[in-house]
Order: C-alpha cells, then sequence, then structure tokens
C-alpha cells in the first residue's frame, strides 16, 4: 500500500484548491461526472490534508501520518460509506445490532439472525458513532477528515442528522462528501458545504492514463464510459469488448426486424444490478437519438452502421418517448424488485418501439 496520489487530471485542481488550507471551509461536496475519480480525489485529498509536511499541497509521503496511511490506520480519518461499498473495497462487515431509524426485516423462522444483509444505504448510526470520535482531540494536533460517499445514499434521517453535526461542525474537523447528482441531495445539506466541481479529463488525457494502465483501443473504452476514464478502465477489466456482446446482439436483431430471444436476455440481465444494465441502454438510446438525426454514435461508435439501419425506420418522437420512459425507469430500479420481470419489462418495451417502423401508427399503450 501506498499514499493515495491524485490522477493526473486532478493535480492542478487539486492544488489549487489545497492551497486555501488556512481558510478552508469545513464541508465540501465533490461532484462531477461518474467514473472520472471522483472517490480517489477525496482520498488523496485526505492524505494531503493529513500530512505533516505537504510538498507544493500534496502528501509528502514521508512523515509519520503518511506512513498511518500506507498502512491505513490513520487516526485521524474516517471512512461513511455503505456496507456493502465497504465490503467491495475489502472492508469487514459491522456486527448487527439493532440501529434505531434503520428498518430490517425480521429473520424467517428457523434462520439465524447474526449475520443482515450489508445495507446499500449510509446508515444514521454511522453518523450517530462518530460522536465519541469528535470529541477526542486529533493525534497529531492537525486535522481530522471525514471522507463520506456516495452523498446520494445518505438515508432522509442519516442526511438530517448529518445535517445537525455540519451545522455546529465539529473543531479541525473537515467533511469531505461525493456524490455524482447533487440534485438528489436534501437543500439543506447542500447549503451547508462548499461545491468543488470536478471537470472530466480531455480525451487526450485519459487515452494517455488508460494506454499507461494498459488498456488496448483506449479510445473505444473512453467513448462506452462516456469520457470517464477510470470507469473505462475498469470495464476493460470486466469485459471483452468496449459495447457488452448481449447489447450489441440485441441492436443487431432490433435492426433486422427479427424477434428477439427476450427471455433468454432477461435471464442474463437478471444476474447483474438494475442500474448498471439501465444505464447501458440509456447510452443505447442517446446513440439511437444521435442517428435518427444523422449524427455519430458518442458511446458505441463500433454500432453505426445497425444505428443507421434502425434509426431509418424510426421516428424521433418515438426514440425520445421511449428515452423519458426509461428515464423513469431508474428511479424503481433500486427497489426490491424480481430482477428478471423487471429486465423483460424494460425490453418488451424497446423492442415494441423499435419495432414500428416509421409509417405504422403508434399503439397507445406502447406510447405510455
Amino acid at each position: 500500500m501506498s499514499v493515495p496520489q491524485f490522477f493526473p487530471w486532478q493535480v492542478e485542481v487539486a492544488q489549487q484548491w489545497l492551497g486555501q488550507r488556512e481558510r478552508f471551509a469545513h464541508a465540501w461536496l465533490v461532484h462531477g461526472l461518474a467514473g472520472i475519480g471522483k472517490r480517489e480525489f477525496v482520498v488523496a485529498a485526505a492524505a494531503a490534508l493529513l500530512c505533516e509536511a505537504p510538498v507544493q499541497g500534496l502528501a509528502c509521503g514521508q512523515c509519520l501520518a503518511c506512513g498511518w496511511l500506507e498502512k491505513g490506520n490513520h487516526p485521524d480519518l474516517k471512512r461513511i460509506r455503505p456496507e456493502a461499498l465497504a465490503l467491495e473495497e475489502g472492508a469487514e462487515q459491522e456486527d448487527d445490532e439493532a440501529h434505531e431509524g434503520d428498518a430490517a426485516p425480521a429473520p424467517a423462522e428457523g434462520t439465524s439472525s447474526s449475520k443482515r444483509a450489508p445495507s446499500k444505504d449510509i446508515r444514521v448510526e454511522q453518523i450517530r458513532n462518530l460522536t465519541p470520535w469528535f470529541n477526542r482531540s486529533t493525534y497529531r494536533d492537525g486535522y481530522r477528515v471525514v471522507l463520506l460517499y456516495p452523498a446520494e445514499r445518505l438515508t432522509p434521517i442519516s442526511g438530517n442528522t448529518l445535517l445537525k453535526v455540519l451545522e455546529e461542525p465539529p473543531p479541525s474537523t473537515i467533511f469531505l462528501l461525493v456524490a455524482d447528482a447533487p440534485d438528489r441531495l436534501l437543500p439543506t445539506l447542500l447549503s451547508r458545504c462548499r461545491r468543488l466541481p470536478l471537470a472530466t479529463p480531455s480525451p487526450a488525457s485519459a487515452q494517455a492514463w488508460l494506454a499507461g494502465q494498459h488498456v488496448s483501443n483506449g479510445a473505444d473504452w473512453l467513448a462506452s464510459a462516456g469520457g470517464a476514464p477510470v470507469w473505462a478502465k475498469k470495464m476493460a477489466e470486466g469485459q471483452s469488448h468496449p459495447c457488452p456482446e448481449w447489447l450489441s446482439g440485441f441492436v443487431k436483431m432490433l435492426a433486422k426486424g427479427q424477434v428477439t430471444n427476450n427471455g433468454q436476455l432477461a435471464d442474463t440481465l437478471a444476474k447483474e444490478l438494475p442500474t448498471m444494465w439501465l444505464d447501458l441502454f440509456q447510452r443505447f438510446l442517446i446513440d439511437l437519438t444521435l442517428s435518427v438525426h444523422g449524427q455519430t454514435p458518442r458511446y458505441f461508435p463500433v454500432l453505426q452502421p445497425t444505428l443507421a439501419a434502425l434509426s431509418a425506420r424510426l421516428a424521433p418522437e418515438r426514440v425520445s418517448d421511449l428515452a423519458e420512459w426509461l428515464n423513469q425507469q431508474r428511479w424503481v430500479a433500486g427497489h426490491a424488485l424480481n430482477g428478471k420481470l423487471f429486465a423483460h419489462a424494460v425490453l418488451l418495451r424497446i423492442t415494441s418501439v423499435c419495432q414500428i417502423t416509421a409509417a405504422a401508427p403508434v399503439n397507445s399503450s406502447v406510447r405510455r
């Protein structure tokens, strides 16, 4: 393990931002496009803030504080994140216990209650449990730093509890919150934070970094990730092609006007998080919208001939209606749903719209 570092496209803005630490705000909301490295930014920022001998505003990597950070056990740093995400990052699951304000289903008769499913939200007790830590002095007479991400996973209860903390912030404490979509946060919480928007890196900078990470065809991966290099790298590590084979095959079937095997594809999608494959469908529809208007696809340029064939028989308003409907599905994707039935409903809607020719009348049941 080493001291966390900023990505190349973050260094300049980090140095400018950290250069004002003498009048640093106690709470910052770092936001920007998903997949550009916001989480890594705040971790590196915490290292810089805790460093005892920063170099040009950044962590030196040599002092005692940096040594603690390298070992992952700095006593003046706390991470607040959903348990499910913490497990992905290698942390251990918290012991099961009663949490005020957290609704959890009772275990079925005859089953053990010693372990509960890891929460996908930031629970109120995670905020409340910071109080004893706030009441202690910092170990090296410097800052203490709280990293909280993603802020969208704050529940109404945990969000209001955090708001009360920020209204009367503990001394020498800096909160760094991360969000993809600040508009989903409580307005009162936003009012207590200074905002630091992170820009998407230039294609040249992102592709150079991807090349350094041994990602071939970086331009295609970057396009598929919407210009977000960190996400592009993750995609390249987890799949064989920038456009998933299931999506490519589905779009080709639609372009040929053939009946797709929605049941088999629904089985495949049910194994993934709905938000992941919904995002890919939304990107496909953006590309289809561009193609309908004679523009080059943004996310999946490899599908350009297929999209052109499909868009030639679609009216723009039908594609727009479908995109609007799909966007609405994101609001329910995070709920407890039957994954296969949800995937099948989305596939059926897309298939129904895309198999209607531009000259055909639109069935009202499809447009709703």
